[in-house]
């Protein structure tokens, strides 16, 4: 379960996405549109951004984000709801009402039973305690235990999801993908290709929130004038100025 290697079978690849959410969802006519990997999510000056692993669109416009846990410390209950937040940010612009907000899907597959309790998944959704119901807000989180194993499908899917020979896959979805990443040439090179395409992002996504942090020592101090904050860091003034506005809210 190397998520690197998970971003590389979901890119460009709306039929595998596709099957794979079918399973987790139990919805087995879910169509897929749309299926972006180390999707930048961030529209918030100085915010925390993220990069999804697998980010879909429906036929209906739901949203689904799909993430590869492999430490327990990367699935804290908190980032779950954080990437729930930022969806909520990125599909809600100026001037719509918030009943227009799409349901969201944040997924998380962990390379361990997260709840420990054996189950295949764990569904979380909020409720109105005081009334015993659904909140019904068309936010839903679930947790998938990849150490599951079994007859259904989600069992079959977390076998192929652990499994490094091709041959020995249940799905040939995603049998022949991994086949094509692993033996073919041409894959291979891609493979390669996309991972340092990833690391070259991630460095500069450090780099810059590096230069936001300093400039926000900066404007803190309030003794250099943004032109200046602008020059030293590195930033166009425009950005040291979204930075500013988002330091006084």
């Amino acid at each position: 379960m190397d998520d690197d290697f998970m971003r590389c079978l979901f890119k460009d690849n709306i039929p595998l996405a596709e099957m794979v959410l079918r399973i987790i969802t139990g919805k087995p006519d879910l169509v897929i549109t749309d299926c972006q990997t180390q999707k930048d999510m961030k529209r918030l000056a100085g915010a925390r951004s993220i990069c999804l692993d697998a980010y879909g669109t429906d036929s209906i416009g739901k949203k689904y984000d799909m993430e590869i846990q492999r430490e327990d410390k990367g699935a804290d209950p908190h980032r779950a709801r954080f990437h729930s937040s930022v969806l909520d940010i990125e599909n809600l612009d100026a001037g719509q009402e918030f009943r227009e907000l799409p349901d969201t899907y944040t997924i998380f597959i962990t390379e361990k039973d997260f709840y420990g309790k054996g189950e295949p998944v764990y569904l979380i959704e909020r409720m109105n305690i005081t009334t015993g119901k659904p909140f019904a807000d068309g936010e839903h989180i679930f947790y998938v235990n990849g150490e599951y194993r079994g007859n259904s499908d989600i069992g079959k899917l977390m076998h192929d999801f652990n499994c490094t020979d091709a041959a020995d896959m249940n799905f040939k979805l995603l049998a022949d993908r991994t086949r094509y990443l692993k033996e073919n040439p041409k894959g291979v090179s891609e493979m390669c290709k996309v991972i340092e395409d990833m690391r070259k992002e991630e460095r500069e996504e450090a780099t810059k929130a590096e230069k936001q942090r300093t400039v926000f020592r900066m404007l803190a101090d309030g003794t250099l004038a943004l032109e200046k904050i602008a020059e030293y860091v590195g930033l166009s003034l425009d950005e040291v100025k979204k930075l500013q506005t988002a330091q006084k809210v």
